[in-house]
């Protein structure tokens, strides 16, 4: 018998390509990463250096926006057009709604990476590539995605509006995307270390960078867990007024 949470997150894929959300989102992100990796700026040939830092730098931004866009519709919608409901009135908990969502907007991020390979094959023809520090960055990029998609469910699960959804979860994410990072330099001592340690582009920075520390991990869990406990706690508490 199929999990209902893959059953759900099977589904939500669906949706995304029956109403052309993951091909704009694909060829967006594509585009986007592709013209600043490769053309623009400090782009991979003015570093002349066979690595994929500028993509991980754009990337970073990239899907800082991209995703709130796919997370912004996957409970306010259920919840505007009553359908919640109806989810949960089958054999269904909160929970599993809540991570069938989660799972399927972290396979549309990672098919999106996945076509970013062939930037990583043609460094690697380039010169001499570090092939470590290139799938930590990947790996870095993942985690992250999973954490704003985690934040962007979360503030879905606030609002029946996407737009309202969309934008609370910009808001929350650039707390966490650098005023975290701001904050850490205007101020001293404790707090100062407090704030970096809530910075997510003080991990993901390091990651890029192909230093894999456990701290990270932890990190990157920790936020991803209580923003996916939040969504649960919210509909829970809709489900049961």
């Amino acid at each position: 018998m199929k999990s209902p949470v893959w059953i759900l997150a099977k589904r939500e894929l669906a949706s995304f390509f029956d109403s052309l959300t993951a091909y704009l989102m694909l060829v967006a992100f594509l585009g986007f990463s592709g013209f600043f990796t490769w053309l623009f700026g400090s782009d991979v040939f003015m570093r002349k250096e066979a690595d994929l830092q500028v993509f991980f730098n754009i990337a970073k931004w990239t899907l800082f926006f991209f995703i709130p866009a796919i997370t912004m519709k996957m409970l306010a919608e259920e919840k505007k057009t009553g359908t919640i409901e109806l989810l949960l009135t089958k054999a269904v908990s909160t929970r599993q709604i809540v991570l069938g969502k989660f799972l399927a907007c972290v396979i549309l991020v990672c098919v999106a990476l996945a076509f970013t390979l062939p930037y990583y094959i043609s460094v690697a023809n380039l010169g001499k590539i570090d092939h470590g520090a290139t799938l930590c960055g990947y790996l870095g990029l993942i985690l992250m995605s999973m954490t704003y998609v985690a934040i962007g469910i979360f503030a879905s699960s606030i609002t029946n509006n996407q737009i309202v959804a969309f934008l609370l979860a910009l808001f929350i994410g650039i707390f966490f995307h650098f005023l975290f990072d701001v904050f850490s330099y205007e101020t001293s001592g404790f707090v100062s270390q407090l704030f970096a340690n809530l910075s997510m582009s003080k991990h993901y920075d390091s990651m890029a960078r192909g230093v894999l520390d456990p701290k990270d991990l932890v990190y990157f869990g920790s936020v991803t867990l209580l923003a996916l406990f939040l969504a649960e706690l919210f509909i829970s508490n809709r489900s049961k007024s």
